[in-house]
């Protein structure tokens, strides 16, 4: 099998085998709206087959895998949001990366990214530890909650309109059981800031009329909250010096000085 079934054992697995699978995109909206906590939502985020070209790939990938991960065993599925419960920062990302959080099963875990990422939420308070390696590691996010646009690794890194459709219940839905408590959300990259407007919208956070440009620490007041611009720390970005160790202190210092 070319992922991990649910409920046979792997760390922090939000579903069972009895957790019911959304077939396509109304599926995800029937059962979006449906979730009433946070465990029901990522159960079901974890097991969706909704975008038969996204399940393709995802579980192709977990069969073929990198030369590096050969001997491992790849999760294969959509990543859940994970963290706090009730959440004083959110952090919003794209998509996983194929050979990180289809791997690993926890988004940002496992690859480059994630390494510069984590470090920085370490270093000011935000995670346990300085590395976020695989699920079960040990790893926590302080008062902080992740998720997605999109919950499973696209081909080329790019989710097609549709998919980003079809997922955008997901997210709508998990943005509006954390808003309760949430105070700053914080965008990784200009396309998780362009995803997460409509979703913070249907959420319930008040907007203003139009969206501001993306911008590395831009600051926009969404009624109770506030929400932040952060350049994604991928390789292109970190290995050119677009983004450094610094800079993602800042933002997530700021986040962290907000939310708390």
């Amino acid at each position: 099998m070319s992922f991990v079934p649910p409920g046979t054992g792997w760390p922090d697995d939000p579903a069972s085998a009895d957790t019911p699978v959304a077939l396509d995109p109304e599926d995800v909206r029937r059962l979006a709206a449906g979730c009433g906590t946070l465990a029901e939502l990522t159960a079901a985020q974890s097991v969706c087959r909704a975008c038969p070209r996204l399940v393709e790939w995802r579980e192709e990938v977990a069969e073929v895998k990198r030369r590096a991960f050969a001997d491992e065993t790849y999760w294969g599925r959509p990543i859940a949001g994970w963290g706090e419960e009730e959440p004083r920062v959110l952090i919003v990302g794209l998509a996983p990366a194929a050979h990180g959080g289809n791997r690993t099963g926890r988004i940002f875990t496992g690859d480059r990214s994630g390494d510069w990422l984590f470090a920085s939420l370490h270093r000011v308070g935000l995670a346990a530890q300085e590395t976020s390696a695989y699920a079960g590691d040990g790893q926590k996010l302080i008062g902080a909650r992740m998720l997605a646009s999109v919950r499973c690794a696209p081909p080329a890194n790019k989710p097609t309109p549709e998919e980003k459709r079809a997922c955008f219940p997901w997210m709508a839905r998990e943005l509006e059981l954390t808003r309760p408590s949430a105070r700053v959300v914080v965008a990784l990259g200009g396309f998780a800031w362009q995803a997460m407007w409509p979703a913070l919208r249907q959420a319930g956070y008040k907007l203003p009329s139009s969206r501001p440009p993306f911008g590395h620490g831009v600051e926009v007041r969404a009624g109770e909250a506030t929400l932040i611009g952060c350049y994604h720390p991928s390789q292109q970005n970190t290995f050119t010096g677009r983004v450094t160790a610094q800079m993602l202190d800042d933002v997530f210092a700021r986040a962290r000085e907000l939310g708390m």
